[in-house]
């Protein structure tokens, strides 16, 4: 109990009955006073610490996570590495293709996991002896999924290169050397393994290291290989029944909202009564406004947009929503005060625009070597931003000292166990706490120096890429954004793997590397990059290493295949890249053959010319027109102190425990383009499932919880994949109200601003800011 205690006193997901009991019983001098009472609490003590030392402290993972293992169970078999392989193929290149498209589609590991099942039992029922090893299980089954996923997030790293590589962007035609794309993609991809294996201790040894959207995956596997089917609270029916009848009901619903009936989705029925009334859209229009609405959505993909109510813990989803509803009359006044010029634009849009009301032409302000041209930029205009857009990067500002503090005020014991077993390897009294890190100990564990050889590889092959190479970047570009990344992997790393929301760098990085490479956007997407994108994959990685934690697969096994996967995934991922740019005649312009206007390169495009090439210094420095925002450092570092404080004073009050500041403050990092329909909605849900159901329906809870959430996400996944090839592919549309109102009125995206523009053609002063 003192061991609970000193590891989840001020964790708000561990079980708040487990810590009063350890502190009544450990802390409470006059415990033993009373015979009776102590007798009936020490039983409860001894049958708790009996359910934590055999199990997980955690009922989420005691719901899914088998505190058992057969170590003869096959997983290493040609079967998982051949269908995996060609799975994480698969993704990379349906990931790749569509990442350049509008509209875009994109996979992930539960379409993997889907699929790899019926061809696991093809594979156990047809395939010849020799290379059958029998039974399709379940260890296979998670080693699949696993190098599946390293495969789907592949094509962010690509943005650089297609940036470099368009003519309507830098056009840099050198970057179309395939040594290049793959030393530098391969760079960023095996970066971000290195630092998952180097921070196990935080993130995949520790219980409290969660990751609790890894406990949907396995209830998704488990239902698929489970041999017993227990009552649960009079429900019958087997898990994989339950998916398979979920899942059906929402690939059928889900053809409403997304093609028969777009009113579902953006169910803005205030603005139907008041089309044209710009102030009502703006407060309550789903679409483009700020979605004031109690009822603004019958569509899943709406509800899971900014977190995922069925997995989530409960504080999570309300920190989310609390973080935007508590920051809306902020967004509100900043526009109807026309602060910054923002009433001349729509009120929550993450485009830049001009001082003509147009969005900002970044190629009118560098030369034709794509930097920063200062007698253009005076002749052309100033950066303007939203006021949801403008208020979001003062959010930011505020949520990465916040992360830091946070991380330091409740989880530096756990950080300072974990530097303490690196240095102390043979010390396992922590480890073995936990029932999976024992059940694991039978497996070779794969050494440090294996994953520090990987990152200095990887930290080689970027050095090639920067220097065999005209990227007028230097190595600091590398060296300092892995730096950023090495400061912030294990706080950002363990909110995530407790809260199941990430915290990611993009701005910071681009703040960070606008100040060292100023007029330099290269260098500054370098950084970026190293500091940022490394980070988001080394903390997929670190999920994945946990996924495979719990399902019992051989640590030197996941080693083998994650590595070989990512390298295979990325290869297959740049030379797809090469035939899109090369191949796809007019791609990212608005005449691009297919519709691949490449949304997402644009907007990587657009960050690189504001923090690359004009600047942080022009937007946020003492002369600048954002410079309050700055302050966000100091509030974000101040504001997580008053309420740990507070949770040390009253640490039974169940309100206090669930404030999460990073979380809180990350919700309203939501805005532009999100809204409150976007996280609103879950907020229900999640009480019900997550509360409600769970209290008083525990049994059928674990059951079906998990294997609810992802039927539904898959029959959004697959319905979305269908209906894009088979309609919208070819343009097929259905014309009729329901979906016609949704693009009509001033919910319309983008949007309508407040106030004309002046009869003088623009706002704000005609050159510069005074």
């Amino acid at each position: 109990m003192r061991e609970i205690l000193e590891e989840h006193r001020h964790n708000p997901f561990f079980p708040s009955r487990v810590l009063i009991l350890a502190r009544d019983f450990v802390e409470n001098p006059h415990v033993k006073e009373d015979p009776v009472n102590y007798e009936r609490l020490l039983k409860e003590v001894k049958m708790e610490a009996a359910l934590i030392v055999n199990d997980s402290p955690y009922v989420e993972v005691r719901a899914v996570v088998s505190p058992t293992d057969d170590p003869t169970e096959a997983v290493n078999t040609i079967r998982a590495w051949t269908i995996g392989l060609l799975l994480a193929c698969f993704g990379a290149l349906i990931n790749q293709l569509f990442s350049l498209r509008q509209p875009s589609i994109y996979i992930d590991q539960i379409v993997a996991q889907l699929l790899a099942y019926p061809l696991g039992k093809f594979w156990a029922n047809w395939f010849p002896s020799i290379i059958n090893p029998g039974k399709f299980t379940r260890k296979e089954h998670m080693l699949i999924t696993v190098m599946a996923n390293v495969a789907f997030d592949v094509g962010y790293s690509g943005y650089i290169i297609v940036v470099q590589l368009v003519p309507t962007f830098f056009n840099q035609q050198w970057a179309s050397n395939f040594g290049y794309q793959i030393t530098l993609s391969l760079s960023f991809q095996l970066i971000g393994y290195g630092l998952a294996g180097l921070s196990r201790r935080f993130l995949v040894y520790p219980s409290a290291a969660i990751w609790p959207r890894n406990l949907a995956t396995i209830a998704l596997n488990n239902s698929f290989h489970a041999e017993l089917n227990p009552v649960a609270n009079g429900w019958k029916i087997s898990q994989l029944r339950f998916f398979l009848y979920a899942f059906g009901g929402m690939f059928v619903y889900f053809w409403f909202p997304n093609y028969i009936a777009g009113f579902l989705s953006y169910f803005s029925w205030m603005t139907w009564i008041a089309p044209d009334n710009v102030k009502l859209h703006a407060i309550t229009g789903s679409q483009s406004g700020l979605g004031f609405n109690p009822i603004s959505t019958f569509d899943w993909n709406v509800v899971i947009a900014t977190v995922a109510p069925l997995i989530s813990p409960f504080f999570t989803t309300v920190n989310n929503f609390m973080g935007m509803l508590i920051t809306f009359p902020i967004i509100v006044a900043i526009w109807f005060t026309n602060t910054w010029y923002t009433a001349y634009m729509p009120i929550n849009i993450n485009r830049p625009y001009d001082r003509f009301g147009a969005r900002y032409k970044v190629t009118s302000i560098v030369n034709d070597q794509g930097l920063f041209d200062q007698a253009a930029y005076e002749a052309y205009s100033p950066l303007y931003l939203s006021a949801s857009n403008a208020f979001l990067y003062g959010a930011f500002f505020a949520v990465y000292p916040a992360t830091l503090v946070y991380a330091y005020l409740y989880h530096r014991h756990e950080i300072i166990r974990g530097f303490k077993s690196l240095i102390k390897r043979h010390d396992k009294k922590a480890l073995n706490r936990d029932v999976h890190n024992r059940l694991m100990s039978v497996y070779n564990e794969v050494p440090e120096w294996w994953y520090f050889v990987l990152l200095l590889g990887a930290i080689g092959l970027g050095l090639i890429a920067l220097l065999a190479y005209p990227t007028n970047s230097t190595v600091g570009s590398l060296f300092m954004g892995l730096a950023l990344a090495l400061i912030f992997i294990v706080p950002i790393g363990v909110i995530y793997a407790v809260t199941n929301m990430q915290i990611t760098l993009n701005v910071l990085a681009e703040f960070i590397g606008g100040l060292l490479f100023p007029g330099n956007a290269l260098a500054m997407n370098m950084f970026k990059s190293y500091g940022y994108v490394t980070t988001a994959r080394a903390l997929t990685f670190a999920q994945d290493l946990k996924l495979g934690h719990y399902s019992k697969v051989p640590p030197r096994v996941m080693f083998a295949a994650q590595t070989v996967a990512t390298i295979v995934s990325t290869t297959v991922a740049m030379a797809l890249l090469n035939w899109q740019v090369t191949g796809i005649k007019g791609v990212c312009t608005p005449d691009a053959q297919a519709k691949f206007y490449c949304p997402g390169t644009s907007t990587f495009f657009t960050a690189s010319v504001i923090w690359g090439t004009l600047g942080p210094a022009r937007m946020y420095g003492p002369t600048g027109p954002y410079y309050v925002l700055i302050f966000g450092f100091l509030v974000g570092a101040f504001l997580p102190l008053p309420f740990y404080f507070l949770a040390r004073r009253f640490p039974d009050n169940k309100i206090i425990r669930g404030i999460h500041i990073p979380i809180l403050i990350g919700g309203s990092l939501n805005w532009a383009p999100y809204n409150l329909s976007h996280s609103w909605p879950a907020v229900p849900i999640a009480y019900f499932f997550q509360v409600y159901v769970r209290k008083h329906y525990l049994a059928w809870w674990q059951k079906y919880n998990y294997i609810l959430s992802t039927a539904f996400d898959c029959g959004v996944a697959i319905a979305a994949i269908v209906t894009f090839f088979a309609l919208q592919w070819p343009d097929i549309a259905i014309e009729w109200w329901g979906n016609d109102v949704v693009n009509n009125g001033a919910d319309a995206y983008p949007g309508m601003p407040l106030l004309d523009i002046p009869e003088a053609g623009f706002w704000g002063p005609e050159t510069g800011w005074h």
